[in-house]
């Protein structure tokens, strides 16, 4: 049986924190950011945790 292959697009925009949860960063600040609130994308920024539902998949993609 061949080894197990990260996808790399997940390698890419995922990580595993300590605690075993996926941290993303947020969608939608590439482009189109003018007609957003200086509030909405100062809330964009940074990261946040995947819900528990895309946490599954995330992981069987990074093979953890």
């Amino acid at each position: 049986m061949p080894k197990m292959k990260t996808h790399s697009g997940a390698k890419k925009r995922f990580k595993i924190t300590g605690s075993g949860k996926v941290k993303r960063y947020q969608a939608g600040t590439s482009h189109l950011l003018r007609k957003k609130t200086k509030k909405a994308k100062l809330n964009l920024q940074g990261s946040t945790t995947a819900s528990k539902p895309d946490e599954k998949r995330i992981k069987d993609m990074l093979c953890k």
